[in-house]
């Protein structure tokens, strides 16, 4: 669609502005604000409305709102003090109350429109988060009767894909509205406002399924993604849950993964809040200290953009923390700023995982165990497939001293994401779980897998080094020492008695010994 109005040209297909043929930047948020203002000139909208179209409803702040409407003023070469095209009705909210020359794909399409008793259905603007159809997965087994059974799997992705705040989910009722129907995805992203497409198929045949899923991308055309599942079915809704969660969870780290790929082919004039963000996050996955001091960098760069952005709130107390557990940073000077950042994603979307998440791993730090678990809790309440919530659960647990507790989060965050690239680290917890029940021959077999995973994790030395001192295998914990101390050279019996938060000091107490046998002084 096209309008003109002013000296300006507004393309919603092309998503451009161009005032007297010249292209105006413009972030995606304040893009789709104004497209919003124009398609609906003849009312007053809402601030509600806004948040819900330009924000995906998630919460956020009026000086939020205010700048993106500042900012589209700008662009249109208006201003809050004259409000010649976009006007402030005071406690009713915004319209564009500039003249638009007629649509001009409006005016292409009369005589089909004249035609046709339906006009096609206009295009949706893209929220700022990814947006996610899930289609109803097909029943090929060639039985009516197990079309339930096909349909609760969508249904059920459906639901674990809603609970990640970070995606901007289609509902059922929008998206089994393809049921039955030949589509194209391009069909399917026009008419739902959708960068993401996931199909796949269910095949049920007495006592055995095979359920195949593919993730799409709509823009390219292109497949990111695609796993089939073979399951014996004893319980038939366990299975069912079983694999919708590990859809769910496979699906995400691969969203993330194209974010950031799209984010970087941006012109550096047009990257927003949520570009930083996306490049951030695939630093901070790497788990190495340049990438992580990289990471923070572009995070404060989001936030600078947008103070109450939960995304990059959440990841740059998380990364904070990170940084800290792994001795790259002093917990004294990290953990407040980390808390700010936790608290203000808190207040900006409580009902996201990930600041739950941020909080609860900065009062793991700081040695408040009990805030901690209620924190980790909440956010598995939230999102129960977030597996990085689950490996700090566990971490959590393990430094009360309820390892088996501890050691069963580790197995439930490695087995929701396989292929996460924390999971070295969940394997490190698992050793250290293990070491705290006095188990040591299965710590050193979990620390020796989290170092063959990861080379240059911290964590796992440390395990290694006191599970092995402690079964009398002193050349094997003087050589994991003598690893720790490259890549921790700052360590010390001192550091692990001041720096890791142990509630029972017998369990400190019984790590410190390790490292004595050890050699550590």
């Amino acid at each position: 669609m096209k309008f003109s109005f002013d000296n300006h040209h507004l393309d919603t297909d092309l998503r451009e502005l161009r005032r007297n043929g010249d292209l105006v930047a413009m972030q995606p948020q304040v893009f789709d604000l104004l497209v919003h203002l124009v398609q609906n000139r003849d009312r007053v909208v809402s601030r509600d409305d806004l948040i819900t179209l330009v924000w995906g409803g998630r919460i956020v702040s009026d000086s939020t709102v205010d700048s993106r409407i500042n900012a589209a003023r700008a662009a249109i070469g208006d201003t809050g003090k004259e409000q010649r095209l976009i006007r402030t009705i005071p406690r009713k909210g915004v319209r564009f109350v500039g003249t638009i020359d007629e649509p001009t794909e409006d005016r292409r399409h009369t005589s089909a429109v004249l035609v046709n008793s339906e006009p096609p259905r206009p295009s949706l603007v893209l929220p700022d988060r990814p947006a996610i159809a899930v289609l109803p997965f097909d029943n090929i087994s060639g039985d009516p009767g197990q079309e339930y059974f096909s349909d609760g799997i969508s249904e059920d992705i459906i639901t674990a894909l809603s609970k990640l705040r970070w995606f901007f989910v289609i509902a059922r009722n929008s998206s089994f509205t393809y049921k039955g129907k030949p589509v194209l995805m391009k069909q399917v992203a026009t008419e739902l406002g959708v960068r993401y497409v996931l199909e796949g198929s269910v095949r049920k045949n007495r006592d055995r399924v095979r359920i195949t899923a593919q993730l799409n991308d709509t823009a390219s055309g292109g497949h990111i993604w695609a796993e089939q599942y073979d399951r014996e079915i004893v319980d038939v809704f366990a299975v069912q849950d079983e694999i919708a969660d590990a859809i769910v969870a496979t699906i995400e780290p691969q969203i993330y993964a194209a974010e950031n790929f799209r984010s970087r082919r941006k012109p550096p004039s047009s990257v927003d809040a949520w570009d930083l963000t996306m490049r951030a996050l695939s630093h901070h996955w790497r788990v190495t200290r340049p990438d992580n001091i990289l990471a923070q960098a572009l995070l404060e760069k989001a936030i600078a953009i947008d103070p109450d952005y939960c995304q990059a709130l959440s990841l740059l107390a998380t990364n904070h923390m990170f940084s800290a557990h792994l001795g790259w940073s002093d917990i004294r000077t990290v953990a407040p700023v980390a808390e700010r950042a936790a608290l203000a994603a808190i207040t900006a979307d409580n009902e996201d995982a990930w600041a739950h998440t941020a909080l609860g791993s900065v009062y793991f730090s700081t040695r408040r165990l009990d805030k901690s678990l209620s924190e980790f809790e909440q956010a598995l309440q939230l999102n129960p497939n977030f597996s990085l919530a689950q490996g700090y659960y566990g971490l959590a647990l393990s430094y009360i001293g309820r390892w088996q507790d501890a050691y069963d989060a580790t197995q439930r965050a490695i087995r929701l994401s396989p292929r996460d690239p924390s999971s070295a680290i969940y394997y490190g917890v698992a050793a250290y779980a293990q070491y705290v029940g006095r188990n040591y021959a299965e710590a050193i077999t979990l620390a020796r897998e989290a170092i063959r995973q990861r080379g240059d994790l911290s964590g796992a030395y440390r395990v290694l080094t006191v599970a092995a001192a402690m079964t009398g295998q002193i050349d094997t914990a003087k050589a994991a020492l003598d690893q720790l101390r490259r890549i921790q050279p700052n360590i010390s019996l001192a550091w692990i008695a001041t720096q890791l938060p142990w509630k029972l000091d017998s369990d400190r107490e019984h790590y410190l010994e390790g490292f004595r046998r050890a050699g550590l002084q």
